[in-house]
């Protein structure tokens, strides 16, 4: 295993674990959907599920409400086992990545008909729906049908509606997703005050890797029908465990090549890609030879005109391609072995008279503590 430097989280122990899924596996046809699914989530916790389309998060996220039945494996809510209970009989709610609001009701009507078909006083009803209403700002919309509200005040209703019924756990499938950038990441930040407002256990699925990393406590990513790592944002991008969550969240630069160097502090490793070994500064336990990977996020490479002085992790190519992203400026660069490498520089660099241009010959470099070394 390899060093990801990253203590045991203060919240890892089960006594503080809310929901449990041991070896869930569900099978479509011949198809593994999900492949013996382990997962742990804690008391109030925002917990999100982040992979591509057909990684089997939001199958996951269906067996949890009771929407898919489970092949195997079970789940377990506040110490019980929900696995066998119908949709209706889970302390847990769904928000649909459509709303689902009911076109032909008022606000006040969709909040309130989960409400109503459970049986509740209509006394108790009123309360309880403008008391949602009210924590999502939407009660003095409460006479308006859906088709009057712009899709940040449907989304609303929906959370409301999904809030009412109090329920232990809430399952959000892909939130944001009908809402255009700017709204989108305004929603994130008010909706995650407004669940640690209500206190409730939250899943959410997305495939928004920014969505994940602002909303989230933990993220789990998915691939193939498992989960490849699972962790704090941080811990996810600075520490991925496979080449495969290196590239998925952000942008990442990998090399591959062999084991020449390890020491108990640090390895290196050849590549021919670069002139120069790689340096990591934190140990491995595979051997001298082993075949394995280096990743370099781009906001860590340094590129300049001027060869650094340091005898590793560096290299030399042609600059392709620069492109201002507001805050950073993106640099492509063909290094002499062909490969392509991505630098991000504050864009205070376009301010300087030698900044880097297209077809300028440079050097990109990087320190021994920016790379992370992978197995797999």
């Amino acid at each position: 295993m390899l060093d990801n430097r990253s203590a045991t989280p203060s919240w890892a122990g089960v006594e503080d674990e809310f929901v449990r899924v041991e070896n869930l596996v569900k099978i479509f046809g011949d198809t593994v959907a999900v492949k013996s699914v382990n997962l742990s989530v804690r008391r109030h916790e925002f917990f999100a599920l982040l992979g591509s389309s057909g990684c089997g998060k939001s199958t996951l996220l269906r067996m949890l409400a009771g929407f898919e039945e489970a092949t195997s494996g079970r789940i377990y809510l506040d110490n019980e086992d929900i696995t066998d209970l119908p949709p209706y009989k889970r302390p847990v709610n769904m928000m649909f990545q459509s709303y689902a609001l009911f076109p032909h009701m008022t606000v006040e009507a969709n909040v309130a008909f989960g409400l109503k078909q459970e049986g509740v006083p209509a006394h108790e009803i009123h309360e309880r729906v403008f008391e949602a209403l009210d924590l999502v700002q939407m009660a003095g919309f409460a006479r308006r049908k859906p088709h009057q509200l712009s899709g940040g005040q449907q989304q609303r209703v929906a959370l409301a509606r999904s809030l009412v019924k109090r329920p232990k756990l809430l399952l959000l499938d892909e939130p944001m997703s009908a809402l255009d950038k700017q709204i989108r990441q305004k929603t994130q930040v008010e909706l995650v005050k407004i669940l640690e407002q209500v206190g409730v256990t939250c899943i959410m699925v997305t495939h928004d890797q920014e969505e994940a990393m602002t909303m989230a406590d933990r993220i789990a990513v998915m691939t193939a029908g498992q989960i490849e790592q699972c962790g704090t944002p941080y811990d996810v991008y600075a520490f991925p465990n496979s080449r495969f969550v290196a590239s998925f969240i952000g942008s990442a630069n990998l090399f591959t090549g062999e084991i020449v160097v390890d020491e108990s502090d640090h390895v290196e490793i050849h590549s021919e890609d670069l002139p120069s070994h790689l340096r990591v500064d934190h140990g491995v336990s595979e051997p001298l030879g082993m075949e394995v990977h280096v990743s370099i996020r781009p906001e860590h490479v340094q590129v300049s005109h001027d060869k650094p002085a340091q005898e590793t992790n560096w290299g030399r190519g042609e600059v392709t391609h620069v492109a201002w992203m507001g805050s950073y400026v993106r640099y492509q660069i063909r290094l002499d072995s062909d490969a392509l490498i991505e630098a991000h520089m504050p864009s205070s660099v376009l301010t300087q008279a030698d900044a880097p241009e297209v077809e300028d010959e440079v050097y990109v470099w990087w320190s021994e503590d920016s790379a992370v070394v992978l197995a797999s």
